[in-house]
């Protein structure tokens, strides 16, 4: 049965608005980065009257991007590996085997999303400050800090996601491996894993997202010297003007990454996220 004509046009009108919506600021930011700053500081003009590309070259030099770059890169990188590893383990005891308090546990990791973040910064601000004075540890101020504080975030849901993923998959799987000699860690690496490879790659996606966009944690719990794409941006804006052609221009180059890897692992994330939605 066709729908109906009103039906159509309504939702092309929608999607046009939708569409809008979304592309009109990725617009305003091309535009922006390809002006000189006297004509983004002006009136805005739709069509740009001068298009340079010397504010792709002032970012680098305005500050220091190309050190945020490997700081977030090494931050979002390792908190995304450490991240899918210990997920995988606990979800996999979580999935397939029972034992005492694994109902207070699963609550326990659910429960942790309720809070805001805000709600650990001075927690975990102290603890860092006095775990270095007493055990000369340098978590404040470190990489390996900021590391570990995203790990607190991303891995409660990245645990519950590998969780449902895995009760997906058939345990006759499991049976099969333990008849062909495999014991329950062999069986995780060369049956589990390849099966739940869509869902392991959209919590990687998910861990790496959320530590390379997050700015509380990274503004209080960095110095100059190891400090996110996230918080370098600011550096654009000093006492006396905003450089908002670098600004918008710093921010498209800070989003390629995310961008590609989104568009390349796509389909793995979707599978990853609608996983054991039917069974």
């Amino acid at each position: 049965m066709a729908a109906p004509r009103s039906f159509l046009w309504t939702r092309r009108i929608f999607l046009t608005l939708l569409t809008t919506f979304v592309v009109l600021p990725v617009y305003v930011m091309i535009s922006s980065s390809l002006k000189p700053l006297e004509d983004v500081s002006g009136k805005f003009e739709w069509i740009p009257s001068g298009i340079t590309l010397r504010p792709y070259a002032d970012i680098w030099e305005t500050v220091p991007l190309a050190d945020y770059f490997v700081n977030s890169i090494v931050v979002a990188g390792a908190a995304t590996v450490f991240s899918v590893a210990v997920a995988i383990f606990a979800a996999y005891a979580v999935s397939r085997y029972s034992f005492r308090g694994k109902r207070v546990f699963t609550v326990t990791v659910l429960s942790t999303q309720m809070f805001p973040g805000i709600l650990f910064l001075l927690p975990l601000f102290l603890i860092y400050v006095n775990l270095g004075n007493a055990t000369g540890i340098a978590l404040f101020g470190s990489r390996e800090g900021l590391i570990l504080t995203y790990l607190t975030f991303s891995l409660p849901f990245s645990i519950w996601m590998l969780t449902g993923y895995f009760d997906s998959i058939p345990r006759e799987l499991d049976e099969a491996a333990k008849v062909d000699g495999c014991g329950p860690v062999k069986a995780l690496f060369r049956v589990i894993i390849p099966a739940a490879k869509p869902g392991i790659v959209a919590v990687a996606i998910y861990a790496f997202m959320t530590a390379w966009g997050e700015v509380l944690f990274a503004s209080v719990m960095t110095t100059d010297t190891t400090r996110t794409l996230a918080v370098g941006l600011q550096g654009y804006a000093t006492l006396n003007d905003v450089y908002w052609n670098q600004v918008m221009a710093a921010s498209l180059v800070v989003s390629v990454p995310v961008v590609v890897g989104f568009l390349l692992l796509q389909r793995y994330l979707v599978a990853g996220l609608t996983a054991g939605a039917v069974k």
